[in-house]
């Protein structure tokens, strides 16, 4: 593990309405070297993105209050969010449903369970992709 300062360490905010899977997905994470912020529902993930803007978003999309379908569309719709790059995590394995979530603004779909590895592994993707994105 390097000795990065806290601040320069990409956030990623994990949004999950079952505690078990957000803490799991936070501490592999936080293993990994990102810092992880964490929403329970997509009206608490809105509120937390625009205060933190956060480089990653992993997205439910089952959620109470606000489905992550909604929450998302709101992210990509809002000048201060739009460009955060929103990774579906779902148990909605079936088909068309990578479809839905790419229309809702979703950049990528991931399937629960998934491993931690795949997952860390997708943040890394869309991190390098927002990088590669700004430099141009």
């Amino acid at each position: 593990m390097t000795n990065t300062p806290e601040k320069t360490k990409p956030l990623v905010l994990v949004v999950d309405d079952y505690q078990d899977a957000r803490e799991m997905y936070a501490e592999y994470l936080e293993f990994s070297g990102f810092r992880v912020a964490e929403a329970k529902n997509g009206q608490e993930a809105l509120d937390k993105a625009f205060e933190l803007v956060p480089d990653v978003i992993l997205m439910d999309l089952s959620l109470p209050v606000m489905d992550g379908w909604e929450a998302t569309r709101r992210l990509k719709g809002d000048a201060r969010t739009k460009s955060i790059p929103v990774v579906a995590l779902t148990g909605h394995a079936l088909k068309g449903h990578s479809e839905d979530a790419n229309e809702a603004g979703c950049d990528a779909y991931v399937t629960k369970p998934c491993l931690p590895d795949a997952l860390v592994d997708q943040v890394k993707k869309m991190i390098a992709l927002r990088e590669a994105a700004s430099a141009r």
